[in-house]
């Protein structure tokens, strides 16, 4: 799922190729009513306020509040493990909430890994994937392969290295203004990064998942006189995982165009304005 794919140049076979709970303390809110008051001459007479006793009411809500936090944060005192889990599981957390679980164990090399085997492991892995698979690295044959290694399984790896040697040729990595070895003019900066927006699980068990990751690509030469300059794209990443020797990795994946949102109407920066930009702006690890 490379950059390249995205404008027709075959970078891979298409069609060989997911919590915790965030629980809220309301406050109480104390209203006071007012009577109507008239005048000494009907009876009435406007009770003195006792600043006292709005103190002390004050200071006990506050101190119940200290008191709820950190009962809270202690798991509740007491509870089994078994009730803890029914709480995170019937927690109601948005789709694009944060999760307890530690989204990354490590790193191997560049890429993270040892992602958590669960469905949120699995989407996070996805999301991480994609970003390297759309990265200025795999127009490069030692880096593609390493990747590739990294992130496939190895009987995918093994069969996506001819293909994908092939894919980013000579001639390709010309069209793209690029040297052989996938270098960009001096001068110039080769833009490729993937950004995901998104990821959905769309199949899962202990040993597979089947993960969507909806992302938006940015591609193209930054530079003078470039006839390539950096655009955009939207696409849509399947990628199905399989969890081996401690950790998802690609068995197959394919993609298509879109969602795509209507283009707004900022103008497009110099040249200039986004190379720094892609210096100055480093990427992310991502979790779902």
């Amino acid at each position: 799922m490379s950059q390249g794919d995205e404008r027709g140049y075959g970078g891979h076979e298409p069609g060989n190729r997911n919590d915790d709970a965030y629980s809220t303390l309301g406050g109480t809110r104390q209203t006071r009513t007012r009577l109507p008051g008239g005048d000494e001459g009907e009876g009435y007479t406007r009770r003195p306020a006792r600043n006292s006793r709005s103190l002390i009411m004050v200071v006990g809500v506050v101190v119940l509040l200290i008191a709820a936090i950190a009962f809270a944060n202690q798991g509740g005192g007491g509870g089994s493990d078994g009730a803890k889990e029914k709480q995170s599981d019937t927690a109601g957390a948005g789709p694009t909430a944060a999760t307890g679980t530690k989204p990354v164990q490590g790193k191997n090399g560049t890429i993270a890994s040892g992602f958590a085997h669960d469905e949120q492991g699995a989407q996070s892995a996805a999301a991480n994937y994609a970003v390297a698979l759309g990265s200025v690295d795999m127009f490069n044959k030692d880096s593609r392969h390493s990747i590739v290694q990294t992130i496939y399984t190895s009987e995918a790896a093994s069969r996506l290295r001819g293909p994908q040697d092939s894919a980013y040729s000579a001639d390709f990595l010309g069209k793209m203004g690029l040297d052989a070895n996938g270098k960009a003019p001096q001068g110039s900066i080769f833009v490729s990064r993937t950004i995901p927006v998104g990821t959905k699980t769309v199949a899962y068990s202990d040993a597979t998942a089947t993960v969507d990751v909806w992302y938006t690509g940015l591609i193209g030469m930054s530079g003078p006189g470039s006839t390539d300059p950096v655009s955009t794209s939207w696409k849509t990443w399947t990628a199905e995982l399989t969890w081996v020797d401690g950790d998802w990795k690609i068995a197959s994946d394919k993609q298509k165009d879109g969602p795509a949102p209507v283009p707004g109407d900022v103008a497009a920066s110099t040249s200039d304005e986004i190379s720094k930009a892609v210096e100055e702006y480093g990427g992310f690890t991502y979790a779902r």
